[in-house]
């Protein structure tokens, strides 16, 4: 997987693979030449008392450094320079496929992961890309090049490197072996130490509310008992990994001036040819260690590009039609007709042969018990996951028949937890109309019974930390709104967007809206009666089915569901 995700990801950079290549080759082989010509130095000056050979040959010498210097400093850099950009990428296109993920490929896979695989796992992926243009390409060639540079200088200590090399990798590919499942645990335990911090960061008030520090601090030792776990195996292996090559690299050496020293003894190699031949061999080792490094690294960037392969090879459930058509221009009306949906893997259905149409300068209520289908229902008209079977229409339209953001441009929509953005309460409310003016933006405020609060808190300017949690649930509630208001959508979807609002401000806020939205499809899915009281049409579900339709006074004559939800609101208000 690995392999296949860095052929994708560097193709568009194979003009610079190219040079890193060519500069890597340079650098090694002017690496390759420096022992010989010291060798000739020791032979022919240093043991003869040619000095003119040894200022010549020195000469020579550090023209060759200077070449194999700026040769391997180029590579280096073209090797950073494709690393990042290779990283950038990934990250540009995981990025881009999550955006395009429908609610259910989100909720399958969970934002801690998704973030996980985002950054530390395309961190993993990028620094081996470094590392391999950096050292890799450098190995096949220091090795192949020091083999053939060792047998050029002596011959018979050849079979000193035949028995260290295969050795040397015997014993390393032991260890590397037993530290893949150990990586694979680590990015494991890394998404689950990243889903409890993420929980307890979110939920701090709870946590604090319900006195669970305690409870949560032995959570979080627990998940991140797990990654330590992990990685205290790995560090264990990876700590066996150069004892053994620095033993095989020293008894290497041993080896070479012991043999060497009797060869020189009896006449058959001289002093330069014992250093030049030391030299390849620690070229050649230094090689294999490098390697060594190398494999230490691709079992974990091997895992990482799995699972960011498992991301992009993840289509959304929702796509878009191969022709898409245009909305037609003017208001647009809502139509479900037979609408069935369930959850993947689900054993029963959450909607259930939905049908009713909701008329643009109508207000369309939909009430039900918890777990009804409320919010299932209205996430169906946006696209955030598609009808198992049945039709959704928006202007006459099947919305798998849009294009989606056509569909999305003319849609407003609330949801259940409304989600502010940092920055500025400006930045928020443009979300939805980028190109709105102050005066809009105001207007919006005070349809939404919003104006007096930013006011308060500075105007337009006034900041709002990450998810809005600076501002109380009903002011995030009635930005949310305002949001909505500023795009004057032709449909607006509210899931159950005024729960967290006094009676007095839900009731200003449906009165001033009412004129706002009078040429628009307006859908209001609702827990209280009183909020949904004045709507044109009601809707009732029970798990999953419409069980009455009609005006409040409609529905209290004819649906039981509907009499027990209004006679069960009524008691709690006589309780209190």
């Amino acid at each position: 997987m690995l392999i296949r995700l860095l052929r994708s990801h560097l193709r568009p950079y194979s003009g610079q693979i190219v040079l890193i290549v060519l500069a890597q080759l340079v650098s090694t082989m002017a690496s390759l030449y420096l022992p010989s010509l010291n060798g000739e130095i020791i032979d022919q000056g240093v043991a003869k008392g040619d000095t003119g050979f040894i200022v010549s040959h020195g000469g020579i010498m550090l023209a060759v450094s200077l070449v194999q210097i700026a040769a391997s400093v180029g590579a280096t850099f073209l090797a950073a320079r494709v690393a990042m950009a290779m990283g950038r990428d990934v990250r540009g296109n995981i990025f881009g496929t999550v955006v395009d993920f429908s609610a259910q490929e989100v909720t399958r896979f969970g934002a801690p992961t998704l973030i996980s695989r985002n950054t530390n796992d395309v961190t993993q992926v990028q620094m081996v890309v470094f590392m391999g243009f950096a050292l890799l390409v450098t190995t096949p060639i220091m090795m192949v090049g020091g083999i053939i540079m060792a047998l050029r200088e002596d011959v018979g200590l050849s079979w000193l490197v035949a028995v260290a090399v295969p050795l040397l990798g015997l014993f390393v590919g032991l260890v590397i072996s037993r530290m893949v499942p150990w990586f694979g645990r680590m990015q494991t335990s890394l998404d689950g130490v990243n889903r409890v911090l993420r929980e307890q960061i979110t939920g701090i008030r709870v946590v604090r509310a319900f006195v669970r520090e305690q409870h949560e601090e032995a959570r979080f030792a627990e998940a991140n008992g797990l990654l330590t776990n992990a990685g205290l195996q790995v560090g264990r292996l990876m700590a066996l990994v150069f004892p053994i090559v620095m033993f095989i690299f020293n008894l290497s050496t041993v080896a070479v001036m012991w043999f060497g020293g009797h060869r020189i003894d009896s006449g058959d190699m001289q002093i330069g040819e014992l250093t030049a031949f030391l030299s390849y061999l620690v070229q050649i080792l230094m090689a294999v260690m490098m390697a060594t490094f190398m494999a230490t690294m691709i079992p974990r960037a091997s895992v990482s590009a799995t699972r960011i392969q498992e991301v992009l090879d993840t289509d959304s459930s929702v796509v878009e039609s191969v022709q898409p058509l245009r909305l037609p221009t003017g208001s647009a009306g809502l139509e479900l007709a037979g609408v069935d949906f369930h959850y993947p893997g689900a054993e029963a259905a959450v909607l259930r042969d939905v049908s009713f149409r909701a008329e643009p300068g109508h207000t369309t209520a939909i009430i039900g018990s918890t777990g009804a289908g409320k919010t299932t229902l209205l996430g169906l008209v946006p696209r955030l996951f598609d009808a198992s079977a049945g039709k959704v229409r928006v202007g006459g339209v099947d919305v798998r028949d849009l294009e989606l953001d056509a569909l999305w441009g003319r849609i407003g929509l609330v949801p259940q937890k409304p989600y502010l953005f940092s920055g500025t309460v400006a930045t928020n409310l443009r979300y939805g109309n980028p190109e709105a003016t102050d005066d809009e933006l105001w207007d919006a405020l005070r349809i939404a019974q919003g104006q007096d609060f930013v006011q308060a808190m500075g105007g337009l300017d006034a900041a709002i930390a990450q998810g809005g949690t600076n501002v109380s649930g009903g002011q995030r509630q009635r930005l949310a709104i305002a949001r909505a208001i500023v795009k004057r959508p032709d449909i607006y979807l509210f899931d159950d967007s005024f729960s967290a609002l006094d009676l007095s401000t839900d009731a200003r806020l449906r009165r001033a809206l009412r004129p706002a939205t009078a040429r628009s499809t307006v859908v209001i899915v609702a827990q209280r009666v009183s909020t949904i009281v004045d709507a044109d049409h009601i809707i009732v579900l029970e798990d999953g089915r419409v069980v009455g339709q009609g005006t409040h006074d409609q529905l209290l004559d004819s649906c039981e569901t509907y009499q027990e939800i209004v006679e069960s609101q009524r008691s709690a208000e006589e309780a209190a």
